[in-house]
């Protein structure tokens, strides 16, 4: 255990939180699952359009080769909520379901897989709200961080990171998770998180410095817990 003396505690909470968090999420983008860049904002090509008009009739081969030329990009963003093999593997048969449900209200005013990240997040979303009721949420303590490379925390086991970083936001609010996830893991701009939660540009900039000083408020909490 790490002993600081009460006078430094405040600051060595603020070093520690900047320094790993940074340490901790170029980890992350090194781990498998990670979605990597911005969506590319492509229109959607003549055989998904004809793909996607033939699911519409009912043509399951159709839809079955959309679920194929989308399914990693899906998984992908669904790792982020869910790093539970077997509920990701739901979340991901999820949205494909609501996809397929809502599939008419799809205009082709942007691409597919656009239209598919909004139908993901709300779903992983859900799916945060589902278990924060349920109190489902594992603990975390700064001893964890402790356990990284002082030197070089990047470093560390990209799986390790990871679960870290995924365990870290699992102790906040769904919504402040959600906004620090697609900013900062995801590295949504404010545009991109605004339409990929429905919100409007305001919105997640407000929402993002509330959850921001809701992290850093939590940090601070467990290392008093810590340091007690």
């Amino acid at each position: 255990m790490v002993a600081y003396p009460l006078h430094m505690v405040s600051l060595v909470l603020q070093e520690r939180m900047a320094s790993l968090w940074v340490a901790l999420v170029r980890a992350f983008a090194n781990s498998a699952f990670v979605a990597r860049g911005r969506e590319k904002a492509a229109t959607p090509d003549a055989a998904e359009l004809e793909d996607i008009r033939q699911s519409r009739r009912g043509d399951s081969d159709a839809y079955r080769r959309l679920i194929e030329r989308h399914q990693e990009h899906v998984s992908r963003i669904l790792w982020r909520f869910s790093r539970d093999r077997l509920v990701h593997e739901e979340l991901v048969q999820d949205v494909f379901v609501e996809a397929y449900v809502s599939l008419n209200s799809y205009r082709a005013k942007a691409p597919f897989a656009h239209w598919l990240a909004r139908i993901a997040t709300r779903v992983g979303y859900r799916y945060w709200k589902q278990t924060a009721r349920r109190r489902e949420t594992e603990s975390f303590t700064l001893e964890e961080w402790d356990r990284m490379p002082d030197e070089s925390p990047e470093r560390m086991d990209p799986s390790e990171a990871a679960s870290l970083v995924h365990r870290l936001l699992a102790q906040l609010r769904p919504r402040d998770r959600l906004v620090l996830t697609l900013r900062y893991l995801e590295g949504c701009s404010v545009a991109e998180t605004a339409r990929r939660t429905g919100w409007t540009q305001s919105m997640v900039k407000v929402q993002t410095r509330r959850a921001i000083q809701r992290l850093e408020k939590l940090v601070g909490q467990t290392g008093e817990e810590f340091l007690a």
